[in-house]
């Protein structure tokens, strides 16, 4: 990742669904990626001996948020089979690679979600009296670790 002094926008990403190394597969064009994120948790442990009359904080379990991918209803239906699939006791965990791109559309960095699996999909919302909005679907991904890599 270069240094810069202006922020990079968070307009220009792709997703991949795949080994890594493997034969990555772009599924679709998603416009929206949120709940990157991870927790580590802490817990507090103080010796009956201490000098100090406070309490350490020791790491010990940590956690992946619930990471959500949205796009535009395409026809696809390559998520919603996989989210079946693990329905039905299928375990096939698969690596998504988030990658933000900058203004040349270059990679940039990439976040990493190691044994992700469909936890949850929202279809569209649907109204008759309607404007102009695209039918957009929700892909709700659980992981057991994200991972941050420059590139």
């Amino acid at each position: 990742m270069t240094v810069r002094d202006n922020p990079y926008g968070a307009f220009n990403f792709m997703v991949k669904l795949g080994e890594a190394g493997g034969e990555d597969q772009i599924v679709a064009g998603f416009s929206d990626v949120s709940g990157l994120g991870s927790e580590v948790k802490f817990s507090e442990y103080r010796n009956g001996n201490d000098k100090e009359n406070h309490v350490r904080k020791i790491p010990n379990i940590n956690s992946t948020d619930e990471v959500t991918l949205k796009r535009g209803m395409i026809g696809d239906l390559r998520l919603f089979a996989w989210l079946k699939a693990t329905r039905e006791g299928q375990y096939a965990p698969q690596t998504v690679t988030i990658t933000l791109l900058d203004e040349a559309r270059s990679a940039v960095c990439r976040w990493v979600l190691q044994a992700a699996q469909p936890k949850k999909w929202v279809g569209p919302t649907l109204a008759g009296k309607g404007g102009g909005e695209v039918a957009m679907e929700e892909l709700h991904l659980v992981a057991e670790r994200v991972d941050f890599q420059s590139v």
